[in-house]
């Protein structure tokens, strides 16, 4: 069976063949960095990098962007509250995201753009929203899409105007033709930084959110391009808005299959500040491995509701030992040269992952092999090997991780973490992008990590 996706846009399985033989342009929806990465953030960077993953381990070269948003409202407040400059807390936040992903073995993407720099195109596209009729300036200097303008607004979320008007709960600002209508481009306020106003035909001002992922996905992939990722939450009104947006200008296909991760829950409810159950990954990590954390999340479907408890982590961790217990009662495992993905394990394996990334499958194959190891088939322990690292899993040394001595992200990154770092650099200098195979190497170095280029490949050391 070939790869095929649950298209949120078409709500069914379809095969996956991508626009251009061989390759895949994928953008996924990023972080906007005014504070810690939560829970969530974890559950959907980890649904994507298994999507990554499989698409690279599939024979497709992929080119994998996810946006950083470094310009928004709460970014704004937070740096006035502290003092700082919006530059110096959004360079800060993306340190911190990048050392709790790493954690997580998350590979970085091919390309992680930040909003502030691709204001002239988010520019260009909201010209041309506005030449074609699409986009009209308030009185108060805001530029807003007008929604009932363009015929296709709905056809991601399923719903019709109406049913959107009906459900409306906020109060709307009054100088908008239809209270449907979003904003393309904030005017500047008086009390605003002006790091955060941008000169341009409209008055000086910011973009809107939506409009940033339109401009930063066209203007690296291209359009229609393969894969458009992120959060349920996203789907509306944020990623309706992006197809209203880029499909207005341009008069065609914007996106031609779009993904969306399930809901986390802590303890069956949501997760809230106000609550009192929201956690931080480094919250998280201070108490359990990120190998651990990337297993627990990779046994549920990436489109089903995901629920955190920290006794189901705890089990988790105990099922992960039973794998490393099997690779280390194999004795020395030598590295598999290549899967054989004909042989009936690898076989299953590709089969549940074939299967709209269905990970559970994927998962319940490794502990088949590590029944089989120990009844005495050692030689498995390589293909369990293998197969793991497809999901990010089981690279660490068996004794080091069953005596617990992972590195968490308050102590630093464990070894799955450095390992998949490392895979991420030789990927990005293999195709020649060595501005981000620098920038993996650096970001290594800053969180105390070392590496060393051999001819026989890369090693690393704790600085």
């Amino acid at each position: 069976m070939s790869l095929r996706i649950h298209n949120t846009l078409t709500r069914r399985l379809e095969a996956f063949v991508p626009l251009q033989a061989g390759q895949v342009r994928m953008y996924v929806c990023g972080i906007t960095v005014y504070d810690q990465c939560h829970l969530g953030h974890a559950r959907m960077v980890l649904a994507f990098d298994t999507v990554y993953r499989w698409l690279l381990a599939s024979g497709y070269a992929v080119n994998y962007v996810r946006n950083i948003t470094d310009i928004e409202d709460k970014i704004i407040q937070r740096a006035v509250e502290r003092g700082i400059t919006i530059r110096a807390l959004t360079d800060e936040m993306i340190a911190g995201m990048h050392r709790d992903f790493a954690a997580l073995g998350a590979a970085l993407p091919t390309q992680e753009p930040r909003a502030t720099d691709y204001v002239p195109q988010m520019l260009s596209l909201i010209d041309q929203l506005q030449d074609k009729g699409l986009a009209y300036q308030s009185a108060s200097g805001d530029v807003n899409y007008a929604v009932r303008r363009f015929a296709g607004y709905g056809k991601l979320s399923g719903k019709s105007l109406d049913e959107l008007r009906a459900g409306e709960r906020v109060a709307v600002a009054g100088d908008k033709e239809d209270p449907l209508d979003f904003v393309l481009w904030k005017a500047a306020k008086d009390s605003e930084p002006e790091e955060a106003k941008w000169p341009s035909r409209y008055g000086p001002g910011r973009p809107g959110w939506h409009i940033e992922c339109s401009a930063m996905s066209c203007a690296l992939l291209g359009e229609p391009f393969d894969i458009h990722g992120g959060g349920m939450d996203l789907q509306f009104p944020h990623h309706e808005n992006e197809i209203a947006q880029s499909e207005g200008a341009s008069g065609g296909e914007f996106v031609r299959t779009w993904m969306h991760n399930g809901f986390l829950n802590v303890d069956d409810t949501k997760m809230s500040k106000s609550l009192g159950n929201f956690f931080t990954i480094a919250d998280v990590l201070r108490q359990f491995d990120g190998e651990t954390l990337r297993f627990f999340m990779l046994r549920t479907h990436y489109r089903s509701p995901f629920n955190f408890s920290d006794q189901v982590l705890e089990e988790t961790r105990t099922s992960l030992k039973r794998l490393y217990t099997a690779i280390e009662a194999a004795g020395e495992v030598a590295a598999l040269a290549a899967i054989d993905w004909a042989e009936p394990r690898a076989a299953a394996f590709k089969l549940a992952m074939d299967d709209d990334f269905n990970t559970p499958g994927a998962v319940a194959v490794l502990f088949e092999l590590a029944a089989e190891i120990n009844r005495g088939q050692a030689a498995d322990a390589a293909l369990l090997k293998a197969l793991g690292s497809v999901l990010g899993l089981l690279q660490q040394a068996p004794r080091a991780f069953l005596q617990g001595g992972a590195q968490t992200a308050a102590g630093g990154l464990d070894a799955a973490a450095i390992e998949a770092q490392i895979a991420a650099r030789a990927g990005a200098k293999a195709a020649r992008d060595f501005a981000l195979a620098d920038r993996i190497r650096q970001d290594l170095l800053a969180q105390g990590v070392a590496l060393k280029d051999t001819p026989q490949g890369t090693t690393w050391v704790r600085d």
